[in-house]
């Protein structure tokens, strides 16, 4: 599985204006209809919000990756963001968090769910990578370097 299959040019936001994590789940559920129109802003909203309850998914190093599944759903679908200021996500670190990958997925696809999970997860460990993201100023940039990234071995 590569990202390209489920992160859309479109769901890329290379500078979220939202400061903090309530708005930061609104602006990526905003890039994700923007990239799949059919989809409901609201619900996904309410989709992330319901998972951080469980616990933040800033998984530290700058980090998040709010997830949740939807029913009615028939395809993985993905927006990333990043804020240069950073954002207090809650992470497990305590620090600020700068790169955010939502991942919302069916309601019955647990084991894609989790391999997209794993692979984001081991893609943002690399520092460098984070680094380059972050020095990206278009979100094509930053879309390509993802792509650019997820196809190494």
């Amino acid at each position: 599985m590569r990202i390209s299959e489920f992160l859309s040019p479109h769901a890329v936001v290379a500078d979220l204006r939202a400061r903090d994590k309530q708005e930061i789940l609104r602006e990526l559920s905003e890039a994700l209809v923007r990239a799949h129109p059919s989809l409901k802003g609201d619900r996904l909203v309410e989709v992330l919000r319901e998972r951080e309850k469980l616990g933040s998914t800033g998984i530290g190093e700058g980090v998040a990756i709010p997830h949740g599944k939807l029913p009615g759903l028939t395809q993985l679908v993905a927006a990333f963001g990043v804020s240069r200021p950073g954002v207090d996500f809650e992470a497990i670190d305590g620090k600020p968090t700068h790169l955010f990958f939502a991942l919302v997925a069916p309601e019955n696809s647990a084991g894609v769910h989790l391999k997209a999970l794993a692979r984001i997860s081991r893609l943002f460990k690399n520092p460098r990578f984070r680094a380059s993201i972050l020095e990206a100023s278009s979100l094509q940039d930053i879309h390509a370097l993802i792509v650019q990234e997820d196809s190494r071995p």
